[in-house]
C-alpha cells in the first residue's frame, strides 16, 4: 500500500483529492498538509511514498517544500497539483526533483494515472496550454 501525504491549503481541494485516492485501495492518505512548512514536519516524520503539493501556499509555497521535502524524505516521489496550466511554471516545478504536475482542472481524470506513473518511476504531466 502507498502511502500518500496531501499538501494544499484549500481544505475543500484537499479533502477531495484524498477522496479519489482512497477509492483505490492500493493508496492510503496518512496525512494531510495545509502548508509548505507543516509539509516538511509530516514527510520527515511519516516517510510516505508520494507527496502532492500545491504550488501556491501561505508561508512556504510548494516549489521550496518540495527542495526540501527531498532533503528528509528523499525517496518519497513529488507530483505538483497547480491551477497554473504553464508549461513554465511545470518545468519549475519539474527542476526540484518532481515527477508529475498535475493541473488542478484536470484532476479527476489525471491524479490516479499520474500516482501510478510515478510510482514507476515515470514523469506524468497534464496537458498544458
Amino acid at each position: 500500500m502507498l502511502k500518500i501525504l496531501v499538501v494544499d491549503d484549500h481544505e475543500l481541494f484537499r479533502k477531495q483529492v484524498c477522496s479519489l485516492l482512497e477509492n483505490h485501495p492500493e493508496f492510503k492518505v496518512v496525512c494531510e498538509a495545509s502548508n509548505g512548512l507543516e509539509a516538511i514536519r509530516h514527510a520527515e516524520e511519516l516517510q510516505p511514498d508520494i507527496v502532492i503539493l500545491d504550488i501556491t501556499m501561505p508561508g512556504l509555497g510548494g516549489i521550496e517544500a518540495a527542495v526540501r521535502i527531498r532533503g528528509v524524505a528523499s525517496k518519497a516521489r513529488i507530483i505538483f497539483l497547480s491551477q497554473y496550466n504553464s508549461s513554465s511554471i511545470a518545468q519549475t516545478a519539474l527542476a526540484t526533483g518532481a515527477l508529475a504536475y498535475i493541473v488542478k482542472s484536470a484532476a479527476s481524470i489525471d491524479l490516479i494515472p499520474a500516482v501510478r506513473s510515478v510510482v514507476e518511476g515515470k514523469t506524468f504531466l497534464s496537458k498544458l496550454d
